[in-house]
C-alpha cells in the first residue's frame, strides 16, 4: 500500500491545512464579534443586556413616577451608609422593567398545573399592578389626608406602607399587600441591580456592600482570603464614572 495518498496529499499536508482551516474560521469569528467602546444596544431590543440610558419616563406617567419615587424613598431610606431608594434610581429601575418583557410577563409561563398549596399567579401582570396598585393608593391617601401620598409627612407615609403590608387598606382591584410586596421586591431588586438597567446609580449599593462588579476574572484573588481588596466596582458597561437620571 502507498504511503501517500495518489493526489499527493499527505498526512502533514492535510493536518496543516485542517488547523490553518479552523484557525481562519476562529479568527473570522473573532472579528465578527469584536466590539469597540460601548455597544449600541437599544432599550428593549433583543440583542441583551438592555442599555438604559434613554431620557425620561417610560412606563410612569409623571404624576406616578413622582408617587413611586416617594414611596422607594421611604421603603430605602437615606442613612449613614447610602442614599435613599429614590436617590439610587430605584424608581427608573421600575419604570425600564415594566415597559419591558417583565411588564408584561410575556417570558413568564403562568398556566398550570400547579403544585398543591401554592396559590396561581395573580391575574395581573406587573404593569397593572403597578397602574392599579397606584390609582388606589392616590384614593386611600385622599380620602385620609386630602393629599397624594408623596405630599405627606414622612411618618404618614410610614404609616400608610405598614396598612399596606398587613393588608389593612382595603383597595379595589388589588390586594393593598399584594401591591406594597411588588413594589418593595422591585426597589430592592433596583437598589442591588448592575446599573445598566436603571438603579443601583453610581453602584451606591455595591460600594456600601464592597461588591467588586461584573469582573471578568477573579483568579488572582481565588487565594487571598479575609483580605480587604478595595476593588472599584465595574458595571457590565464600565466604571462608577457614568450616571443616569430618569
Amino acid at each position: 500500500m502507498p504511503t501517500n495518498p495518489p493526489n499527493g496529499l499527505t498526512r502533514r499536508k492535510l493536518l496543516t491545512a485542517s488547523a490553518a482551516t479552523v484557525a481562519a474560521g476562529v479568527a473570522a469569528t473573532a472579528k465578527a464579534v469584536t466590539i469597540n467602546g460601548v455597544p449600541q444596544w437599544l432599550p428593549f431590543d433583543h440583542n441583551g443586556p438592555l442599555h438604559y440610558e434613554a431620557k425620561g419616563w417610560q412606563f410612569f406617567t409623571l404624576e406616578e413616577a413622582r408617587e413611586v419615587e416617594a414611596i422607594v424613598e421611604r421603603l430605602i431610606p437615606a442613612d449613614d451608609l447610602s442614599v435613599s431608594g429614590k436617590e439610587a434610581g430605584c424608581a427608573v429601575f421600575i419604570d425600564r422593567q415594566l415597559a419591558g418583557h417583565y411588564g408584561r410577563y410575556e417570558r413568564l409561563y403562568q398556566h398550570g398545573p400547579f403544585v398543591p398549596g401554592v396559590e396561581p399567579p395573580s391575574e395581573l401582570v406587573p404593569a397593572e399592578r403597578y397602574r392599579v396598585g397606584l390609582e388606589q393608593l392616590g384614593r386611600h391617601c385622599q380620602a385620609t389626608f386630602g393629599k397624594r401620598f408623596s405630599e405627606l409627612e414622612g411618618d404618614q407615609r410610614d404609616e400608610v406602607l405598614r396598612k399596606m403590608e398587613s393588608g389593612d387598606i382595603a383597595f379595589e382591584g388589588i390586594e393593598s399587600k399584594v401591591f406594597f410586596e411588588q413594589i418593595l421586591q422591585n426597589a430592592m431588586e433596583g437598589f442591588f441591580a448592575d446599573p445598566i438597567y436603571g438603579g443601583n446609580r453610581d453602584m451606591v449599593s455595591w460600594k456600601m456592600l464592597g461588591f467588586p462588579g461584573a469582573r471578568y476574572d477573579y483568579r488572582s484573588y481565588i487565594d487571598r482570603h479575609n483580605e480587604k481588596l478595595d476593588l472599584i466596582p465595574l458595571s457590565i458597561i464600565g466604571s462608577s464614572s457614568w450616571s443616569r437620571k430618569g
